[in-house]
């Protein structure tokens, strides 16, 4: 009887934790990558105190139910004064598997997890593709992306507010 009673509840639970929210790695790859270095070999010449821009943006693309691509797009620019020394664009992407879960979190998770999963791929990219421009090495710092993903929110709620009122008068 006490087998059964284990047996009963292993199942229990098996199932429970099948109904809970699912996710799932289907793929991580590079979706493009661009490297230039428009004013090589004058640059090199040059004393390097660059002045570097990161820019990041997150895309989003479901591709069936329940299937989402994530695009994380990196672009660095380097530049010497009013030159460019490099530009480096890299997108890196993902295939994620998202069970039934609240349109909250999966927002979060789309916005701000799936990116911070693929990011460390998109700085190892770039950095290898610095490297074979012979520039100094590059190690671009960690993102946090639940930040990034907080300022969205909230700038989307206050654009919702905003225009509420208008809406109405």
């Amino acid at each position: 009887m006490a087998d059964e009673n284990q047996t009963n509840n292993g199942e229990a639970a098996g199932e429970q934790a099948q109904q809970g929210p699912q996710f799932n790695i289907q793929r991580i790859y590079t979706k493009d990558i661009s490297f230039e270095s428009p004013n090589a070999p004058a640059i090199y010449t040059k004393e390097w105190k660059p002045e570097i821009k990161l820019d990041i943006d997150t895309s989003t693309n479901k591709l069936e139910e329940n299937v989402y691509e994530v695009v994380l797009s990196v672009t660095v620019t380097a530049s010497l004064g009013e030159e460019t020394a490099f530009l480096c664009e890299v997108q890196q992407a993902g295939i994620f598997a998202i069970g039934e879960m609240p349109d909250q979190n999966k927002a979060h998770t789309l916005g701000s997890f799936c990116p911070n999963m693929l990011f460390p791929y998109a700085r190892e990219t770039i950095s290898n593709l610095v490297n074979r421009g012979t520039f100094p090495p590059l190690n671009l710092a960690p993102v946090n992306f639940d930040a990034i993903f907080a300022a969205y929110v909230q700038k989307r709620a206050q654009q919702a507010q905003g225009q509420a009122p208008k809406m109405d008068a």
